[in-house]
């Protein structure tokens, strides 16, 4: 359910513009992504911060987009969001010598500091590269690709990315040894 949640702003955002064009696309986008956060707040009484960060970037990116009549903001907002996680990630760990996927991830997973460090700078080069796909696709393709792109080929490879993790983490995670019961008489 979480996470056809968070995709439902890009869903609606691909329905939208299927039928009716990009700047109705971008205005259903940030409708959705307001909804969202309404019942993410309605829901749990809180709201995560990478939400609150892709309302602002929509809100920016896609008042700017409705506002002039130019696309090309609203197509600048996944690389823009794609940054901001992978500079978060990397402001953590070489600033504030905190590791955020550990923080958010650690209660789930045993790994070395080694593999924690590896997962966030895996994660970080990830966004860096996605970031630049995407402007690559909206800047040498039509508007048409790129939101078949945003939609498809920005979650397939969010997929293949994560099952490459699965296979890196799993060679690493340190499972707890079975406690051993005393012998009985």
């Amino acid at each position: 359910m979480k996470l056809l949640l968070d995709f439902f702003p890009i869903i609606l955002f691909f329905a939208a513009f299927k039928l009716s064009g990009i700047y109705v696309a971008t205005a259903v986008a940030m409708l959705a992504t307001l909804l969202q956060i309404g019942w993410l707040y309605r829901k749990n009484g809180q709201v995560e911060p990478m939400h609150w960060v892709s309302l602002f970037v929509i809100a920016v990116f896609g008042g700017a987009t409705l506002l002039t009549q130019d696309e090309t903001f609203i197509k600048w907002k996944p690389t823009i969001l794609y940054w901001l996680m992978g500079g978060a990630l990397l402001l953590g760990h070489f600033v504030l010598k905190r590791n955020f996927l550990r923080q958010l991830m650690g209660s789930q997973l045993s790994l070395p500091d080694g593999v924690w460090r590896t997962l966030m700078l895996s994660w970080s080069a990830f966004f860096a590269a996605m970031g630049l796909l995407n402007l690559w696709v909206a800047y040498e393709f039509d508007t048409d690709t790129w939101v078949n792109f945003k939609l498809f080929g920005g979650m397939g490879l969010m997929v293949l990315f994560v099952i490459a993790q699965a296979i890196f983490l799993s060679r690493h995670v340190q499972t707890e040894e079975p406690t051993q019961s005393p012998p009985e008489p």
